[in-house]
């Protein structure tokens, strides 16, 4: 069975049993008034467009750091799903001792039970926040599912999911984000073009890193020592009982001997 294999039959397994949690409530989030306005227009721009792709790497999802230099950028997700709501101290105090930039795309329903960790990374310059959608679906114009979730189901709950939480992380940290990955990172190619009428950037990713928090220690440790120069790798920090932590911090001295320096995504360009 081919690691490709593997890692979607782990990842089905992590998102299938808590697909309900994608409509689990959260503390309303009041848009200023012009979202309004705004949420029209998309909607009349893109509601008559019929989506030809689906899945992880569709049309205008980057995937890689542009440059032939030994750079990683390390991406963390913290999903805020029934069983994703813990915060992985472990892993994101060896990232500051370290001195490791790295990329924390954050679900706005993984906030409220965290918001003392999520104060705590989102003044930390080392880390750059980025926005995982507000309720962690798959990003469809369709309604299409994966993994067991069900994705948006059509162009106003694409602009919600992808909007709302752009702007309830701004608000909480003063900064808008940059750069957005639904859950599953899943997307069709119109939700695709929605994000960046939103000015968010869509980031996928070219190395699987921890799949969805299931890998084992050695598996993570093996995953990340597969780096190529500009790879985007995608990992989790919601996940303290998974080996992500362990083994990161086995991998990480030894990327740095072969000469690996690590990035946000927002410190190079993308492609």
């Amino acid at each position: 069975m081919n690691v490709c294999k593997i890692a979607s039959i782990a990842l089905s397994l992590l998102f299938s049993a808590p697909a309900v949690s994608a409509s689990e409530p959260q503390t309303p989030f009041k848009p200023a008034s012009e979202y309004g306005p705004l949420k029209a227009s998309l909607i009349n721009r893109y509601s008559n467009s019929v989506p030809k792709e689906w899945g992880e790497d569709v049309t205008g999802v980057k995937t890689r750091i542009r440059s032939s230099q030994k750079v990683i950028a390390l991406t963390f997700d913290a999903c805020g799903s029934k069983h994703g709501m813990k915060f992985d101290k472990t892993l994101i105090e060896y990232l500051e001792k370290e001195q490791i930039p790295a990329t924390l795309f954050i679900n706005g329903r993984w906030i409220e039970p965290n918001r003392k960790e999520f104060d705590r990374l989102a003044a930390n310059s080392l880390f750059e926040i980025a926005n995982h959608g507000f309720s962690h679906k798959p990003a469809s114009v369709t309604g299409r599912s994966v993994y067991g979730i069900s994705g948006t189901k059509d162009v106003a709950e694409v602009i919600d999911e992808i909007e709302l939480n752009a702007r309830k992380l701004e608000e909480l940290t003063g900064k808008r984000p940059k750069f957005y990955r639904s859950g599953t990172a899943y997307y069709d190619e119109i939700a695709v073009q929605i994000a960046g009428k939103l000015n968010q950037q869509v980031a996928g990713f070219s190395l699987l890193g921890d799949a969805g928090a299931t890998f084992s220690r050695e598996k993570v440790k093996t995953a990340l020592l597969s780096a190529k120069p500009g790879d985007i790798a995608i990992l989790h920090f919601n996940h303290p009982e998974s080996g992500t932590a362990a083994g990161l911090m086995d991998a990480i001295p030894e990327l740095k001997r072969r000469g690996y320096r690590f990035v946000r995504l927002s410190d190079l360009e993308l492609e």
